[in-house]
This record gives C-alpha cells, structure tokens and sequence, in this order.
C-alpha cells in the first residue's frame, strides 16, 4: 500500500500546510534531501507542560497530530508522498516539567505514525528532548529530514 493509500485506510486527511509566523519557509530542499522546519499540532488548540497539565498520552497524541502536521507539508515539498524514498532523521522537543523523563515516549506518537505510512521507509534516527517552553504554550515542536 503507497503512502497516499495507507493514510485514506487510516482515515486521516491532511491540512492545508500553515503559512510561516516569521521570517523562515516550512521546508527547504537541497539535492534528494528535504528539511521540514518545527511544525507543531495542526489544531493548537491544546497548550501546556506534559506532566503538568498534560499526560504522557496527551503528548502522544500531539506528537501523532505534528506528524500529520508534517505529512501536510512533505507533500507539498515532494510533489506527493509516493516520491518519499526515506525519513531519515526527526527531531522531537516536548514542553515537558524538569522531572518529567518519557520524551521518548511522546515523541512515539510522530515515529509511530511515519513507520504506519511509510513502512521501512518510515524508520529514522531521532532526537527527543525536554524543553522548558515552547513557541505558544504548545506540547510538541518537530522537525524531520526526508531523503526523495
């Protein structure tokens, strides 16, 4: 099943990729490989600290609701989704409280959504890490490198 057709199986249907707050582009592309900048939940309508206001599962789910976040725009910067040969590397930062340690798990949420899509190709290094704020009170910030 092509990237295009497993979303549709998973009944998820993709933003419109957002317009940029500042002086930056979503995504730049140099050679086969794309770089998608920080993307956040699609809805932000959720704020706050996981492990203060919010549960680890919570950031799961904000991370999986990035990663769609960021499927919205890979899409636009691949010219479709099938032309994804590889995700290479995502880099994951949680709103997280100085005691809180499951970063990796939150993060989980945007792994685990890209390897559903993608399949082996889908697999990817990562970084997770504990941030004392992010832009907006919002749960997750991710960004990811893509190889087309």
């Amino acid at each position: 099943m092509n990237p295009e057709e497993k979303l549709k199986a998973l009944q998820i249907e993709l933003p419109t990729p957002y317009n940029p707050i500042g002086n930056y582009v979503r995504y730049v592309q140099t050679g086969n490989l794309i770089f998608i900048g920080g993307h956040g939940p699609f809805d932000n309508m959720v704020k706050g600290k996981v492990g203060q206001e919010l549960s680890l599962e919570d950031g799961y789910q904000e991370a999986r609701k990035t990663a769609i976040n960021l499927l919205a725009t890979l899409k636009e910067a691949a010219n479709g989704l099938n032309n994804v040969k590889r995700i290479v590397k995502v880099n994951g930062m949680v709103n997280a409280t100085d005691t809180f340690t499951d970063h990796p798990k939150v993060i989980n949420g945007c792994s685990d959504l890209l390897v559903s899509v993608f399949g082996d190709r889908g697999i990817h290094t990562r970084a997770a890490v504990g941030m004392s704020s992010l832009p907006g009170n919002i749960p997750v910030e991710i960004e990811m490198v893509v190889e087309i």
